[in-house]
């Protein structure tokens, strides 16, 4: 069980780190054939987007970024704790 659980943590920290150059793509606002970006959008989208129809933005800032990385960081935490 300690194997999957390793293995399912590494998988949710590479996301974290997709979650945040989306992040940053978001404020540098690049060249929308940009593969990075695309592939970011691509990854995080199917997560982002049911959490962003619920959670309306808050002065024009979207909110569901965070909410995700809230969630994973907590199951992380709970892997780690059956690992």
């Amino acid at each position: 069980m300690s194997a999957i659980a390793g293995l399912l943590v590494l998988v949710l920290q590479a996301f974290l780190i997709v979650v945040l150059i989306r992040i940053v793509f978001s404020w540098l606002s690049p060249y929308p054939t940009n593969p990075v970006s695309r592939l970011a959008f691509q990854v995080t989208e199917p997560i982002l987007a049911p959490i962003r129809r619920r959670l309306p933005p808050l002065s024009g800032i979207d909110l569901s970024p965070l909410v995700v990385w809230l969630v994973v960081i907590i199951l992380i935490g709970v892997l780690r704790t059956l690992g």
